[in-house]
């Protein structure tokens, strides 16, 4: 698997990270996962969306924040994070990525591939404290 993934999911696993999700970022994640490109077959989504309700906290929906994204479908994100005062919006996705200067800039937010050297030397530190993810 993705390096990068994988020390994210210890740190969960180990109560470092907090995973936020709404019903509405959990029915997108489960609609990205469902693409081709992931490979994932229905058995494997059906596992992929267990572990999702096992670790991510439940939250109210967010409302929307100023700062905008591109696509309409990923601001549900955006959202979350800011009103969920996240450290890091860990992500792929390039309209996400695309906010990370202006996030930064006005919320103090990280948006981040899952590989990003910063989030990894965190995680690497990481000894118990809870950090929003």
């Amino acid at each position: 698997g993705d390096p990068g993934v994988t020390a994210i999911v210890r740190g969960v696993e180990h109560g470092a990270l907090l995973v936020l999700g709404t019903d509405e970022t959990r029915a997108e994640w489960l609609d990205v996962i469902a693409r081709p490109l992931f490979g994932l077959d229905p058995p494997a989504r059906v596992a992929a969306a267990a572990t999702y309700d096992r670790w991510v906290q439940p939250c109210a929906r967010a409302p929307a924040c100023a700062l905008a994204c591109r696509d309409r479908d990923d601001q549900k994100f955006v959202d979350l994070a800011v009103a969920g005062h996240a450290r890091w919006l860990v992500t792929k996705d390039k309209a996400l990525l695309a906010l990370a200067r202006r996030a930064a800039r006005s919320h103090g937010l990280s948006i981040v591939r899952p590989d990003a050297v910063p989030l990894q030397d965190a995680l690497s530190g990481l000894s118990g404290a809870r950090a929003n993810l």
